[in-house]
C-alpha cells in the first residue's frame, strides 16, 4: 500500500512512524525512572527505621562503602528530588509526542481521505478519542 501513497502522504507516514517509536523510548525510559524513584522513595522510608548510629554503607560501584546516616539521607533526598524532576519531564515529553503524533494523524487521514471534502464522517482520531 505504502507504494501507491502520494509522495508528501508516504513523508507523513514515516514522519508517524518515527513518532511512534520515539514514543516507545520515551515511555521506556519513564518507567524506568518511575523503577528507581519508587526503590529510592522505598529506601528512604527504611532509613527512618534505621538507628542513626548504625553502621552503614552505600554502593559505589561494585564496592560498598561506610557512610554516615546524615549522609545517606541526604543523597536519597536529592537522589528522589531528581528522579521526581525526570519523571515530570519525561511526562510531558511524552504528552507533546502524543499530541504531535496526533495531529500528523490526522493531517495523514486527511490527505488520504479523498482532500476537500466538508463535513466529512467524524473518525476515530477525532475530538474527544484521546485519552
Amino acid at each position: 500500500m505504502q507504494g501507491n501513497l502520494p509522495p508528501e502522504a508516504q513523508k507523513r507516514l514515516e514522519e508517524l512512524q518515527d513518532l511512534q517509536e520515539k514514543a516507545q523510548q520515551v515511555a521506556a525510559q519513564k518507567q524506568q525512572a518511575e523503577t528507581q524513584l519508587q526503590e529510592s522513595e522505598t529506601a528512604l522510608e527504611e532509613l527512618e527505621d534505621i538507628d542513626e548510629d548504625s553502621t552503614m554503607y552505600r554502593s559505589v560501584g561494585e564496592l560498598l562503602v561506610e557512610t554516615e546516616y546524615d549522609d545517606a539521607e541526604e543523597d536519597l533526598e536529592e537522589k528522589v528530588e531528581s528522579l521526581e524532576l525526570r519523571v515530570e519531564t519525561l511526562e510531558k515529553q511524552e504528552e507533546r509526542v502524543q499530541e504531535q503524533f496526533e495531529e500528523l494523524q490526522t493531517e495523514l487521514q486527511n490527505m488520504l481521505g479523498g482532500g476537500g471534502g466538508m463535513g466529512g464522517p467524524p473518525g476515530a482520531g477525532g475530538p474527544g478519542a484521546g485519552d
